[in-house]
């Protein structure tokens, strides 16, 4: 995402508080607190309803380059998407205890919070943070 997508019309309270599914509400919460405890960052709204945590630049050897949330997630009525920029495939025996969920390549889905355990949601998106800060060091990454 970059600084174009960033929505100024409204902020992620703003945004939090529009959601009409009270339960949607309280995840979103949860998954907030969660990521600026880990990032350290405060949420950035982007898109539709996207709530990034911090950046990091890649620079692709196919010439692709931008810039991405280091920490994400999208919460929608039904299903909450998690973003690990860093791929799905790297945290399998952490996602194999996760609880009710699905993937795909660099999302995770969950219904709701309380179909999950928490604390291994939170061992995975740690890791990735660290994951990508420690790549992004170096400069942009190249690879994922």
């Amino acid at each position: 995402m970059s600084k174009a997508d960033e929505r100024n019309d409204i902020s992620v309270q703003q945004y939090i508080d529009s959601l009409t599914d009270e339960a949607l509400k309280s995840d979103a919460s949860v998954i907030m607190k969660m990521m600026h405890d880990i990032s350290g960052e405060n949420p950035v709204l982007y898109g539709i309803g996207t709530i990034g945590y911090g950046a990091y630049k890649y620079h692709y050897t196919s010439g692709r380059k931008g810039e991405a949330h280091t920490l994400a997630f999208y919460p929608r009525k039904g299903k909450i998407m998690v973003y690990l920029m860093d791929g799905t495939a790297r945290y399998s025996a952490l996602l194999a205890k996760l609880g009710k969920h699905s993937t795909t390549g660099y999302c995770i889905y969950i219904k709701q919070l309380s179909d999950i355990d928490v604390s291994v949601l939170q061992q995975i998106l740690e890791k990735s943070f660290q994951n990508i800060t420690t790549l992004s060091k170096a400069g942009p990454i190249d690879h994922m």
